[in-house]
């Protein structure tokens, strides 16, 4: 048992880069998808995850497989589109979820084309889905980066970020900057799910930020705990995805994000806070 557990990091070195990199992403995506869920946005990170697809392509299309021109074109695609949808939701009758999704299936549409014109089915299943047994060192770089950024925007960041959560138009009214935190959230989510595209792939990306965030909501209410357990539940489904590709041959993004789901399906069903089953037990003392 302790073998099948450590065996795979301890003998294979992209097992164990796998890891180093999946834990990096795991420290700094899961808060994020915390605040993006208690200001109820969890689609729109799913959106701007599918609007980094064509500046990574054209990124492609100019230096191959180069992290850092994927990753610039990533950056800029997502707060373009994050810009443009906030742009039209104000200016025009479409509400900011409409067109979040209307450039979100453009975007999707034009990376597939631009990874097509030039690159082959195995080039775009990268894109799409990621290669996390083959992350490399500008990648690794790129993942520690970003989690180490995260989580010094975060420290401070917070407590505003909380106060716009809770109550955005004191922070308003208050003469805080509600617009610099508003802006510099999109920026930083945008930035880590272009890092978590470099692993998980464009269509995955997200699902490391957000299910473990809502996963967490059944077990505390308070918001530091939530982010705690959020990073832990990330954690341990890095571990279980990477040890279920090893073992049974599954790919390994898909492996971890099945992992997290597997988390959020037990937690729905057994978590302490609004779980099914209390749900059930309470509707039955009633009865």
């Amino acid at each position: 048992m302790i073998d099948a557990v450590f065996g795979p990091f301890v003998e294979f070195a992209f097992m164990r880069r796998a890891l180093v990199g999946c834990l990096a992403l795991s420290l700094s995506a899961p808060p994020i998808g915390v605040f993006l869920v208690l200001r109820r946005m969890s689609l729109m990170s799913d959106a701007m995850a599918h609007a980094i697809l064509p500046g990574a392509a054209i990124g492609f299309l100019v230096a191959g497989l180069s992290v850092p021109a994927m990753t610039a074109g990533g950056l800029v695609a997502g707060v373009a589109v994050a810009l443009g949808a906030g742009f039209v939701a104000r200016h025009t009758v479409l509400r900011e979820d409409a067109s979040l999704a209307a450039f979100y299936l453009l975007s999707l549409a034009a990376g597939v084309t631009l990874v097509s014109m030039r690159g082959s089915s195995v080039d775009l299943l990268h894109f799409l889905f990621g290669s996390v047994l083959a992350l490399g060192d500008d990648a690794l770089v790129l993942l520690g980066a970003v989690a180490t950024v995260t989580l010094g925007w975060l420290a401070v960041a917070y407590r505003p970020l909380v106060i716009e959560c809770v109550d955005p138009l004191f922070l308003r009214l208050s003469g805080r900057a509600s617009a610099l935190t508003h802006l510099s959230f999109l920026a930083v989510a945008v930035l880590n799910l272009v890092a978590a595209f470099q692993a998980l792939g464009t269509l995955l990306a997200v699902g490391l930020m957000i299910l473990p965030a809502v996963a967490a909501r059944f077990w505390a209410r308070d918001l530091a705990p939530l982010i705690g357990i959020a990073i832990l539940i990330a954690a341990f489904s890095s571990v279980a995805g990477l040890l279920l590709s090893y073992h049974a041959g599954l790919p390994s993004g898909p492996a971890i994000i099945l992992s997290a789901g597997a988390i959020y399906l037990l937690s729905m069903l057994f978590g302490r806070r609004g779980a099914l089953i209390h749900a059930q037990a309470a509707g039955h003392l009633r009865g």
